[in-house]
């Protein structure tokens, strides 16, 4: 048996949706603006003080580990985010 499902409702679900994944990617900007300022001060601090860094670490490669950590940190807090609103919405939704 299909269920009836009007347009209204199912609109107000896209809302609800496209509302989750923007507070996600709100978030998880915010969280890899941080982690871009956390990771590049210590990694290029390093490339200056430290022998081996200098020697080893190029540009590129500090480039890979800052952008490595800012992309990680991005994805975790926009899922977690997008879960969490997700949850609160369904549960909003079953009372």
């Amino acid at each position: 048996m299909a269920k009836n499902v009007s347009l209204d409702s199912m609109d107000q679900k896209v809302a609800l949706a496209k509302r989750c994944s923007h507070e996600g990617a709100k978030a998880g900007a915010k969280a890899a603006f941080f982690a871009t300022v956390a990771t590049a001060i210590p990694t290029y601090a390093c490339g200056k003080m430290l022998p081996w860094a200098r020697a080893n670490l190029n540009p590129t490669a500090k480039a890979l580990i800052v952008s490595t950590a800012a992309g990680m940190a991005y994805f975790i807090v926009a899922d977690k985010t997008i879960l969490k609103t997700a949850r609160q919405n369904s549960f909003k939704q079953q009372v």
